[in-house]
């Protein structure tokens, strides 16, 4: 398992389109997927000790930032499942139900909006305001492997709602660390 850290917040850059299939049943665009004052585009998967250490939390503060910020947020997941089966899309399903995910859980199977995206690990966070361009590029917190403790300063959900109130997110980031994404073999 190879640990790779984000780069760093290419402000203004706007988002990318996707159309991608939901564990709801249904398809999910970037239209359909933004709130009033912004939209948070997290790379997750289900096998990565990062991922699993944030995963409270990421519940918490997403349904904090969608509830009272009017930010959304959804979830790709672009890792090659046949390489990790515990992120077959059966397996997006079950852990969307364990943890009531408050965000739609799409499929990336092509890795095309992974690679356009730039995103390199999970998990790897892209916050956009209102006119969905780039504002965060950063953590959710001080947890690695091991969740933080409880007392740390919520980076991500402080900056989205700075996003939410001034359109602007913070210029100091610290980069998010995460497993690599688990690109298929080229043939």
């Amino acid at each position: 398992m190879v640990s790779l850290t984000t780069p760093i917040c290419d402000f203004n850059q706007p988002a990318i389109d996707f159309n991608l299939p939901g564990i709801d049943g249904q398809n999910w665009t970037l239209e359909k997927a933004k709130g009033k004052h912004g939209l948070l585009v997290m790379f997750i998967c289900n096998h990565c000790p990062y991922v699993k250490s944030i995963q409270q939390r990421l519940v918490d503060d997403t349904r904090i930032l969608r509830d009272e910020f009017g930010i959304h947020s959804i979830a790709i997941m672009s890792n090659d499942p046949n390489e990790y089966t515990e992120d077959s899309f059966e397996n997006m399903k079950k852990i969307s139900d364990q943890f009531n995910f408050p965000f739609p859980y799409v499929l990336d199977e092509t890795q095309a909006i992974a690679k356009a995206y730039g995103a390199i690990c999970t998990p790897d966070f892209f916050g956009y305001n209102a006119n969905l361009t780039l504002q965060y590029r950063g953590r959710l917190d001080a947890s690695r492997k091991e969740t933080a403790p409880d007392d740390v300063p919520r980076e991500l959900l402080e900056a989205m709602k700075q996003v939410a109130q001034t359109s602007q997110g913070p210029l100091k980031q610290v980069p998010s660390m995460g497993c690599s994404i688990k690109w298929k073999s080229e043939l």
